[in-house]
């Protein structure tokens, strides 16, 4: 098998399963009821709750390729005017009281409920207008975001790019989960989406774009380790490709983004 083929296929298998959509999809709709019948109070009521994330944009990986793989819920509430974490404990308490039997707990800005499928992260929000909506920005203060605008300029960037920049984000977050989360996962997203791959022409140039245009400048002295190590054996598949060593080179890809 060439690395374009074993990465080609890698990148098609880090998908959810049928199983796992219909799973995550009957756990969305008994949250949403039940979140419309918890918040039944005048003055505590939701606008919307809508998911948003990587689940809607197709580069959401299963847990066996990401532990920490999850679904983002965004719960909007009628009437503003409070501290993040006032909505936050109201969150916790409605997730407490409905899913008793789960692992419940805050990262902040985020509730997080661990069903068995598949973890959500709750995030509370108040409209701003449009498209726009404010989110936690720690306990106290709120950030304006967008949640789904990215989406678009993924789909729109995946269609300009024969839809290889998707299965290339799925194989950069399978490298990243793999050594400890070197980057933030939707910036890793972001980033990946606004490279340049001109000279690109399959999946193994599109994913090898993404280590060329890495630079080891973190902070963190194990981040920079990672991207070396990556951009190492990135050259040495390279190296092995043109000495006529395939085997060598695959083995080299299957250390890179591992089976």
């Amino acid at each position: 098998m060439s690395v374009n083929s074993y990465l080609a296929s890698r990148a098609s298998s880090a998908v959810l399963s049928e199983d796992e959509r219909k799973s995550i999809n009957t756990s969305i709709a008994a949250l949403g009821t039940r979140l419309d019948s918890w918040f039944q109070v005048d003055g505590d009521k939701l606008q919307s709750h809508f998911r948003f994330g990587s689940q809607t944009r197709g580069t959401i990986l299963p847990r066996r390729d990401d532990q920490h793989s999850d679904v983002d819920y965004m719960v909007v509430f009628e009437n503003g005017g409070r501290k993040p974490q006032s909505y936050l404990d109201r969150l916790k308490k409605f997730v407490e009281g409905k899913y008793s039997t789960s692992e419940v707990y805050q990262s902040s800005p985020t509730i997080v409920l661990e069903l068995n499928h598949i973890k959500f992260e709750l995030v509370p929000a108040q409209h701003y207008y449009g498209s726009t909506y404010q989110i936690p920005n720690g306990p106290n203060d709120w950030q304006s975001t967008s949640p789904n605008d990215f989406n678009a300029t993924l789909e729109e960037k995946n269609k300009a790019n024969g839809y290889l920049i998707k299965p290339t984000i799925r194989l950069a977050k399978i490298w990243n989960a793999a050594n400890g989360y070197v980057f933030n996962t939707y910036l890793f997203e972001k980033w990946i989406c606004d490279r340049s791959f001109w000279l690109a022409s399959n999946q193994r140039d599109y994913l090898f774009t993404v280590f060329d245009n890495l630079q080891a400048t973190e902070s963190a002295a194990w981040r920079n380790e990672r991207i070396t190590r990556a951009k190492k054996l990135v050259a040495e598949i390279r190296e092995n490709e043109s000495q006529g060593y395939p085997y060598l080179a695959e083995a080299d890809a299957k250390k890179l983004i591992p089976g």
